[in-house]
């Protein structure tokens, strides 16, 4: 599914997301990320043997919440992403993908550097969307 386009511009200015996946066995997993949008696809990057991964390759499946607090509830602004996601251990993928993350996220290479295998990109492309205050 293409994005909305108010959906796609508040995505590309968040610099924090929460990525909610799930064991086999239903018990839920959330925790924040750094996301990049390319297109109408989200990566984040993550330690090969990190829950979240181990669940995406389990079901396939995640959840992300992007959104702005505020004290002033009429001011709340979110979007919520059901997608597919797959795993990029490695090749021209994970490296363009590191690329973009390295240029959004200049720390990751000083504190958290993004290697192959030791490091994946998740992609995710989503399914569902549900926005609200855009």
């Amino acid at each position: 599914m293409r994005l909305k386009k108010v959906e796609r511009e508040f995505i590309a200015f968040q610099r924090v997301c929460r990525v909610a996946t799930a064991r086999r066995d239903g018990t839920p997993h959330n925790v924040p990320v750094c996301p990049i949008l390319d297109g109408d696809r989200i990566y984040f990057a993550s330690a090969a043997d990190g829950v979240k991964v181990r669940n995406v390759q389990a079901t396939g499946q995640v959840a992300l919440a992007f959104d702005e607090y505020t004290e002033v509830w009429s001011g709340l602004k979110g979007v919520l992403v059901w997608g597919t996601a797959r795993v990029i251990q490695a090749g021209p993928a994970f490296r363009r993908i590191r690329k973009l993350l390295y240029q959004r996220y200049p720390q990751y290479e000083g504190y958290a550097a993004l290697e192959e295998r030791a490091s994946v990109i998740v992609e995710v492309t989503p399914t569902r969307t549900f926005h609200w205050g855009l």
